[in-house]
C-alpha cells in the first residue's frame, strides 16, 4: 500500500499515513497532533524496492 506524507497547516506537524488509493480518495485526513483537517500532501521522493539484485 502507498505511504502518503502530509503537513498540517495549523501546527506544522508532518506525518505519514499508509492507506490504499481508494482510502485516500474517500477519507478526510486529520492531523494526529491537533486534530485539524486542513492538511496538505507533501511531495516526497518515490522509490521502488525490488527483490532482484542488479
Amino acid at each position: 500500500m502507498p505511504v502518503y506524507e502530509f503537513r498540517c497547516e495549523k501546527c506544522g506537524e508532518t506525518f505519514t499515513r499508509v492507506m490504499s488509493v481508494k482510502e485516500r480518495e474517500e477519507t478526510k485526513v486529520v492531523c494526529p497532533k491537533c486534530n485539524e483537517d486542513k492538511v496538505k500532501p507533501v511531495l516526497s521522493p518515490f522509490y521502488a524496492v525490488t527483490s532482484k539484485k542488479s
